[in-house]
């Protein structure tokens, strides 16, 4: 689920809890109906009972008495059994149709988890909600209890990630450790932290899990026989080493020396991921202080454009190669509230180009949600796509129509091109529009913490700011594809992502330009 949706969520949960609240507050009325009538009776009893003849002598008292145990009793049982939470339940019923399933659980879990690795955060942090971006004095700011540590921890177990489960299980003990009130028994914690470093080779680690269980629970019948074998292996690995040692001792066996090349990688030849999870963070930023004293900003009016004459827009230099270029204050808040106003209700699970079957298919390595519009069905959108038009000089007639896609807490775009390339001839096939020569991204809104758009080839950032877009071209002047220009949207760590996009393609243009500036060297 994404943004959009989570704050239709918020607000079905804000109705449930008054719902809940009018639930007992009619519970409280009915009770204090019963208190009232069992005081009443407590005393008129006391009285009654003390002398029951001379009490009963009375008409009143005795026909009260009849009155009271062949109605008014029946009507206190009437009130006591009444079920004052139908209002409650139905509500709740008809609510939990809307409610998340289990796979988007996981799918917030798996969320925080990617989010904890790419930006390297502590397991402490995240508990606290000591986030980068967010501020002492929120008052939303959360913290997670241990059967919420426990919990991610078990999703990591579900998907054999041992490693995400060590460190969360290790953060549920720690927070029980610290006197922290939990129905999660330490016994249930120290069986998924024993198995989940025992699966990543520490048998010393896991046999200290073990036996810290069996303090706790002696009869623990699968801590008993995980002892005996973590015990086992361990012997034999402790007699493998001391064979080796044995043997290089004699000299039947030198030791090897790491060559240069294996006891480092150089950040250079660092993998893709790597690389593109150091730019989210802010590092490996390739931009030297000679190449960032050529980066300007402008007015800009597209060669004196009559739409832009008068009134250019203010242009900065964000990269040189690829030569990134964004466009500052080029939409509205109004525009960008209609522009959402329309996507909204379309919102699906963004979708990529399978290179394979040349057809639009979901990923997971593009958590985001999407929808297009159309020129023809609001203004704002037709303005929109002529303003692009008008400032990069490209006929956007071919150009697909505009995304608007949400990233919420935790959504990403994985390193990917826009354009086809040579070994995906059927990319665009069926638009027969030929390939996308250019990508115009709007920015509709600030990101607390995380959501940068990154080109992991290059070293480069942009970081959303809202109101602004971001262009460059996907093909070179010879028609090939830039390959420069792979590109990634880092996870949101903190905010709400909102962002529309155009790409334009290469049937209906002409002649290309680079918004009226030649390329840089």
């Amino acid at each position: 689920m994404f943004a959009g949706q989570m704050t239709d969520l918020l607000f079905t949960e804000k109705d449930l809890v008054t719902s809940l609240k009018d639930y007992i507050q009619a519970e409280e009325r009915k009770l204090e109906q019963v208190k009232q009538w069992a005081e009443k009776l407590d005393s008129l009893t006391s009285i009654a009972t003390q002398d029951p003849e001379g009490f009963l002598g009375h008409p009143v008292n005795a026909f009260k008495l009849m009155k009271r145990l062949n109605t008014e009793w029946g009507d206190l049982e009437n009130l006591v059994l009444k079920d004052m939470s139908d209002g409650f339940i139905s509500n709740l019923t008809i609510q939990r149709q809307h409610f998340p399933s289990d796979e988007d659980q996981t799918g917030a879990a798996k969320a925080l988890l990617r989010l904890q690795d790419t930006y390297q955060l502590d397991t402490q942090s995240i508990s606290t909600g000591d986030l980068p971006g967010t501020s002492v004095k929120l008052p939303y700011r959360s913290t997670l209890t241990v059967e919420d540590c426990f919990e991610l921890g078990r999703i990591a177990y579900s998907e054999s990630d041992y490693r995400h489960t060590e460190v969360w299980m290790a953060q549920a003990l720690k927070q029980l450790d610290e006197g922290e009130e939990s129905s999660v028994e330490p016994v249930m914690v120290l069986d998924y932290l024993s198995y989940s470093v025992y699966q990543q080779g520490e048998l010393e680690r896991a046999l200290d899990f073990t036996r810290r269980l069996l303090e706790l629970d002696p009869e623990h019948q699968r801590a008993n026989g995980n002892l005996k074998y973590f015990e086992y292996q361990l012997a034999k690995q402790r007699k493998a080493g001391e064979d080796l040692r044995y043997r290089r001792s004699e000299g039947a066996e030198p030791e090897r020396e790491e060559s240069e090349g294996r006891k480092g990688v150089k950040k250079d030849n660092l993998p893709e991921k790597k690389k593109y999870e150091q730019l989210c963070r802010g590092e490996g930023i390739k931009m030297t202080p000679r190449r960032q004293s050529r980066l300007f900003c402008r007015y800009y009016d597209n060669n004196q454009h009559p739409r832009y004459l008068l009134g250019p827009v203010k242009q900065e230099d964000e990269w040189d190669r690829p030569y990134i270029i964004r466009y500052h204050d080029i939409i509205s808040e109004w525009e960008i509230e209609k522009v959402k106003e329309l996507a909204k209700p379309r919102l699906r699970r963004a979708t990529v180009h399978d290179p394979q079957t040349g057809q639009l298919t979901t990923a997971q390595y593009r958590v985001s949600k999407s929808a297009w519009l159309t020129a023809n069905e609001h203004s704002v959108v037709d303005h929109i796509n002529q303003r692009i038009e008008d400032l990069t000089g490209l006929d956007v007639q071919t150009a697909e129509e505009l995304q608007v896609a949400n990233y919420g807490v935790g959504g990403q775009y994985e390193p990917h091109f826009d354009f086809g390339r040579k070994d995906e001839p059927d990319a665009f096939k069926e638009l027969g529009t030929g390939n996308r020569i250019a990508t115009w991204l709007f920015y509709m809104s600030d990101v607390a913490a995380g959501g940068a758009t990154v080109f992991p080839e290059v070293g480069a950032v942009v970081r959303p700011i809202k109101g602004t877009a971001v262009f460059w071209y996907n093909l070179l002047p010879s028609g090939e594809g830039d390959y420069s220009t792979r590109h990634a949207a880092c996870p949101v760590l903190v905010g709400n992502k909102w962002v529309s996009n155009k790409w334009i393609h290469e049937h209906g243009q002409e002649f290309r330009r680079r918004c009226g500036l030649h390329e840089m060297d």
